[in-house]
């Protein structure tokens, strides 16, 4: 997203769902002198392919030898 006092790009600094179609998004341009904080939403609009039937997976179990090498 651009910033609209300045026109330089501006990196979405944290987010908040409002609803599951719809997101709040903040935004802060990149450019120093211009620092402009705003806030967008972002909103679903259409799928372009949906899934056939969705089936839940079981978690994989994690034996002590990965647990070791994780840490």
């Amino acid at each position: 997203m651009r910033c609209k006092k300045c026109g330089y790009a501006a990196h979405a600094r944290s987010s908040y769902e409002i609803t599951i179609t719809t997101k709040e998004r903040y935004y802060q341009c990149i450019n120093i002198e211009c620092s402009h904080t705003f806030i967008a939403h972002e909103t679903y609009v259409r799928s372009i392919v949906s899934p056939g039937s969705v089936e839940p997976v079981s978690v994989h179990p994690v034996n002590n030898t990965q647990a070791s090498l994780q840490l």
